[in-house]
């Protein structure tokens, strides 16, 4: 039998879920132990079809951080975004299933961390060797970093990963990557090929990126503002604004690609004041999502106007 794990692409959070799940597989079901596994990225896209589309009848399929769907092809699920169950009908199938192989919880800093702990306690299965892999998911979804400057760093092997899979980890490239981080440690990971010839062309495009935020960037009393969207970018760096902005509470990032328009919303974890709003509840208003501490809405690309309309809406919530 196949084995299907759709996992939240582009994401090292994502990667690493679908790396615990392998080894939960391939160590606990006997009859899987040779099954052929196939990892398959799913994106909060404009209009993105339903994480059904990408099952497969006669697999053993899997969810894992991403949102649930009520398709009767889904075996197993994990995940943590608060913003899980936006499919009409979703939630309610969820509540309904009597499998005991489904899990949500929303408090969860990581879906690595989450399945790692769901999986001890109710299969008595730990992962041999995958402590550090479930630490830096945790660490990295959860912006647990211990600054700013930790978290825009390429020193840790984590955080080099990281860097590669968010912005080029297609479905090719972590179809190789998810074996690797189920069985090596981080640091020889980091030093395999697939990273270290990806890693210095990111590092030059980061830098420009950062310089062109600081161009950019305003602080809007709470908010730091970073409208990037006179030219496509390609290169992500969460954790800049809060470099340049110390002292703002929340962050909104307006950026586009030829595929989409992204909205990106942060709470700044090393923020002095508390936090006031529930971001994956601001982003669903406009059909986003995510976590309380950070979340994101995406427009198709002609919707430029619309998304500028939606950045000045949120920078006024986020100011009250």
């Amino acid at each position: 039998m196949d084995v299907v794990v759709a996992h939240h692409g582009y994401c090292f959070d994502g990667a690493a879920s679908a790396a615990l799940f392998y080894r939960f597989v391939s160590e606990t079901m006997p009859a899987m132990r040779d099954a052929r596994f196939e990892f398959r990225g799913l994106m909060y896209e404009p209009n993105a079809p339903s994480p059904a589309t990408r099952l497969k009848k006669g697999a053993l399929n899997a969810i894992l951080d991403y949102r649930y769907t009520a398709s009767p092809l889904i075996d197993w699920y994990f995940d943590h975004h608060v913003s899980a169950f936006q499919e009409s009908g979703s939630e309610a199938h969820f509540r309904a299933d009597t499998s005991g192989q489904k899990f949500h919880d929303g408090a969860y800093g990581s879906c690595t961390k989450y399945l790692a702990d769901v999986t001890r306690a109710r299969f008595g299965w730990a992962p041999e060797g995958l402590d550090e892999l479930i630490h830096w998911a945790d660490v990295i979804d959860a912006a647990r970093f211990s600054d700013a400057e930790q978290a825009s760093s390429f020193a840790a092997p984590a955080m080099a990963i990281t860097a590669v899979i968010q912005e080029q980890g297609d479905e090719a490239l972590t179809s190789r990557l998810i074996p690797l981080l189920a069985t090596r440690s981080l640091a020889e990971v980091a030093a395999s090929p697939e990273i270290v010839n990806r890693l210095g062309p990111i590092k030059l495009r980061h830098e420009a990126f950062a310089k062109r935020m600081g161009q950019v960037g305003e602080q809007l009393r709470n908010v730091a503002l970073f409208d990037l969207s006179d030219q496509a970018v390609d290169t992500v760096a969460k954790f800049v604004g809060y470099q340049l902005f110390p002292t703002a509470v929340y962050s909104v990032m307006l950026s586009r690609s030829p595929k989409r328009v992204k909205i990106s919303v942060g709470f700044n974890p090393w923020s002095k004041k508390p936090r006031a709003h529930n971001i994956a509840a601001l982003c669903e208003k406009y059909g986003g999502g995510g976590h309380p501490v950070v979340g994101a809405v995406t427009l198709p690309p002609h919707e430029l106007g619309r998304a500028r309309t939606i950045v000045q809406e949120l920078v006024t919530a986020l100011n009250r």
